[in-house]
C-alpha cells in the first residue's frame, strides 16, 4: 500500500504545517498540532476492504425497512439490555472505563459465549500476549468451548484488518484502540491522530464488511474516553463501565446508542470467576438492621429504567474548627450544600456550627434529583438524633423554595418498594396510579415541612 502524506493541523486555529512543532505559530497554544492524513492510498493499491458495487447504489427507504436485522445476542442479559437486544451486524461499539473495572473481562466473556453458539469471533489484544488471554479465558470457564474464538496479539491495524477480512468473523474485538497503530502516520500509538485514524478505518471496515466491531477505550483522569471527542461521534454505540474498584459492583451504561435506548443500565458483580450478572438489583444496596438508626434513610432511585433502593446516610456533628466541613461520597457535593441551605431557611434548622457528611452505601453514585428528599431527611434525622421508622421509603426532588417536586416513574419505585417490604411511602404530590389491590400508606407531600412531619411524626 502506498504511503500516504501527512500534515499537522492545529486543533485550536486550524493552522496547517508539514512538520510538527510544540507551539502553534498562529495562535500560540502549546501541543495543539495533531497529525492527519493528507491523501489516501494511490488508486489501484491493494486494500483489505471488500468491494461491492451494489452497496454504493442508493435504495428506497421502503426497501431498506423491509430488511430485518438480526442482532447477535451475547448471552449476557444485562449486557444485551444495555445494547438494546444484542450487537447489530456492521456496527462499531466503543466500551470505556477505568483500568481494572472489567472491560476486557466482559468482552472476552461475550466472545466465549458467542463461540459456544457457533459464532466466529476474532479477539485482538494489543496489551496482552496470546497466552495471557488464554489464561483469562480459562478463568472465565469457557476455554474448552472456544473453537470458534480466535485470539491474536497485534498492534498494526492494517495487518489486523487483513486477517479479519480473510477469516471473516461475525464479531471483531479490539483491546484497546489506544494500542492500535496505523503505519501511514509517523506519530506513536495512542496519540490523538492515531486514535482518530484507526477508529475511522475500523468504522469503514465495519460498514463495508457487515462485521460488528467492539472496541475498548481507555479513559482519562476525569473519566472521559481518552482521545478526541470526535471518537464518540464516529462510533454507533458508546458504553461506559462505572464502579469503584474497592467494591464488587459495576454499572454498565449506554451514553450513546443509535440502535436502542440510552436509559437502560446493567448491574454486574465482580467475582473470582469474572463478572456475574445481577438480575434483580432493587435491594442490592440495602443493609438489614434489627433497629432503626438515626441518619439513615432509604430512597428509591432509578438506574436506567429500573428502580434501585439505596441507603443514604448522614452524620451531623459539631465542628471543632471555625469553618464547618461539608463532605459527600456518592452524591453531588453542591446539592448537599443546597439542601443544607434549604433546611436552614425553610425548616429552621441551624447547621452553621455543625459538620455535615453524606454517604451513599455500597459505592453507588447517585445523580438524579429524586434523591434530594431522602438526603434531606437523613440530615434532619442525624441533626435531631431521631431515627426514621423502619419500612419508610422516601423520594422526591426538593426545590429552592422548599417545595417537593414530582419525579419520573413513581409507580415503578413504589411497586419495587412494596416487593421489598416497605409499607409507608413519602412521595411528591402528583398523580400516581397503582393497582387497585395494592394497600399501602401513601403520603403525598408538597413541601419539605410536610415531608419531615410525615416521616418523623
Amino acid at each position: 500500500m502506498a504511503k500516504a502524506k501527512t500534515k499537522f493541523v492545529c486543533q485550536e486555529c486550524g493552522y496547517v504545517t508539514t512538520s510538527w512543532m510544540g507551539r502553534c505559530p498562529e495562535c500560540g497554544n502549546w501541543n495543539t498540532l495533531v497529525e492527519e492524513l493528507e491523501v489516501t492510498a494511490k488508486a489501484g493499491a491493494k486494500s483489505y476492504l471488500p468491494t461491492n458495487n451494489e452497496k454504493v447504489k442508493p435504495r428506497t427507504i421502503a426497501s431498506v425497512a423491509q430488511t430485518k436485522v438480526e442482532r447477535l445476542a451475547t448471552g449476557i442479559r444485562e449486557f444485551d439490555r444495555v445494547l438494546g437486544g444484542g450487537v447489530v451486524p456492521g456496527s462499531l461499539v466503543l466500551l470505556g472505563g477505568t483500568p481494572g473495572i472489567g472491560k476486557s473481562t466482559i468482552l472476552l466473556d461475550a466472545g466465549l459465549r458467542f463461540a459456544q453458539r457457533n459464532i466466529k469471533v476474532l479477539y485482538v489484544s494489543g496489551e496482552e500476549s496470546e497466552e495471557q488471554t488464554a489464561m483469562r479465558a480459562v478463568r472465565l470457564g469457557g476455554a474448552q468451548a472456544s473453537d470458534r474464538l480466535l485470539i491474536m496479539t497485534a498492534t498494526d491495524l492494517d495487518a489486523i484488518l487483513t486477517q479479519a477480512n480473510n477469516i471473516k468473523p461475525q464479531l471483531l474485538i479490539i483491546d484497546s484502540i489506544q494500542t492500535m497503530y496505523n503505519p501511514e502516520l509517523q506519530t506513536a500509538a495512542g496519540s490523538v491522530g492515531q486514535v482518530r485514524e484507526c477508529t475511522a478505518k475500523l468504522l469503514q471496515f465495519a460498514k463495508t464488511s457487515g462485521i460488528a466491531v467492539m472496541v475498548i477505550g481507555h479513559v482519562t483522569k476525569d473519566g472521559t474516553i481518552a482521545g478526541p471527542r470526535l471518537l464518540e461521534h464516529m462510533v454507533d454505540v458508546v458504553l461506559q463501565f462505572e464502579g469503584d474498584r474497592s467494591y464488587s459492583f459495576r454499572v454498565l451504561r449506554a451514553l450513546k446508542n443509535r440502535f436502542g435506548s440510552t436509559n437502560e443500565s446493567g448491574i454486574f458483580s465482580m467475582e473470582a470467576g469474572g463478572l456475574q450478572e445481577v438480575a434483580n438489583p432493587a435491594g442490592l444496596f440495602l443493609e438489614s438492621r434489627e433497629s432503626a438508626v438515626s441518619g439513615s434513610v432509604i430512597g428509591a432511585c432509578m438506574e436506567g429504567n429500573r428502580p434501585i433502593m439505596v441507603e443514604f446516610q448522614a452524620l451531623v456533628a459539631k465542628t471543632p474548627y471555625g469553618m464547618p466541613r461539608r463532605t459527600a461520597v456518592g452524591f453531588d457535593y453542591n446539592r448537599v450544600n443546597m439542601l443544607l441551605a434549604i433546611l436552614e431557611r425553610r425548616f429552621g434548622l441551624d447547621f452553621g456550627i455543625y459538620d455535615a457528611y453524606v454517604n451513599v452505601v455500597g459505592g453507588m453514585k447517585v445523580t438524579e434529583p429524586a434523591a434530594d428528599l431522602a438526603v434531606a431527611a437523613a440530615l434532619v434525622s442525624s441533626h435531631r438524633n431521631r431515627p426514621v421508622p423502619q419500612g419508610v421509603l422516601v423520594f422526591g426532588e426538593v426545590g429552592l423554595t422548599g417545595e417537593v417536586r414530582r419525579v419520573s416513574a413513581p409507580e415503578r419505585r413504589i411497586m419495587d418498594g412494596i416487593n421489598l417490604g416497605f409499607t409507608k411511602f413519602v412521595v411528591p404530590d402528583s398523580k400516581i396510579e397503582l393497582p387497585k389491590d395494592v394497600r399501602v400508606q401513601l403520603v403525598r407531600v408538597k413541601t419539605v415541612e410536610q415531608a419531615m412531619s410525615a416521616i418523623f411524626g
